[in-house]
């Protein structure tokens, strides 16, 4: 890491995670394999706001808590990449089982419990309807496409839809971090 630590990918302890290793790895992760329009990737740290943002147009009531579940949801990929979906189902379970330690380390790390079942499905929710959003603004997918899978969306205010515009790294790692700071005070 960056930060100097070194971090045990089989056994990831909460100490030798950073929010700044977090925040620079995913603004350097592509989404869509990089496959987007425009002079700039959009990345995985700019999905994790956009998921956010999501959440909380559909649940006006997260807390800041919720807000830093729904943030912090892709997290593991800063240190094992955007590992597509079907390279993911091929592997199976023994890919899940280090990006879930991983998640668990990052959680402790951050004082965060395992999500409520609800806040499960919020976040799971917010994630494919951002899905949706970039398939279609930044991916070139027909909105029955992307439908097809993501499922439907839903009408999202301008502010959100915003977000789904690719930005330079640096203002994707500073974004990140700068919405990591509001919602987790230290």
């Amino acid at each position: 890491m960056l930060s100097g630590r070194r971090l045990d990918l089989l056994d990831p302890a909460p100490g030798d995670i950073e929010v700044a290793d977090i925040a620079h790895g995913l603004a350097r992760v592509a989404r869509w394999n990089g496959q987007t329009r425009g002079p700039h990737v959009f990345s995985v740290a700019q999905h994790s706001l956009l998921v956010e943002a999501v959440g909380r147009h559909l649940a006006p009531g997260c807390t800041d808590r919720d807000g830093l579940e729904l943030l912090l949801h892709d997290a593991p990929e800063y240190v094992v990449g955007d590992i597509i979906s079907p390279l993911k189902a091929a592997i199976g379970d023994a890919y899940r089982g280090v990006e879930l330690r991983l998640l668990a380390a990052v959680r402790r790390r951050f004082g965060l419990a395992a999500p409520s079942p609800a806040l499960a499905r919020l976040v799971k929710r917010a994630d494919r309807i951002a899905a949706h959003v970039e398939a279609v603004r930044l991916a070139g997918f027909a909105r029955e496409e992307a439908e097809r899978y993501f499922g439907r969306s839903v009408d999202l205010p301008e502010p959100v839809l915003a977000l789904a515009e690719p930005w330079p790294t640096a203002e994707a790692e500073a974004r990140f971090l700068a919405r990591f700071n509001a919602l987790c005070p230290r």
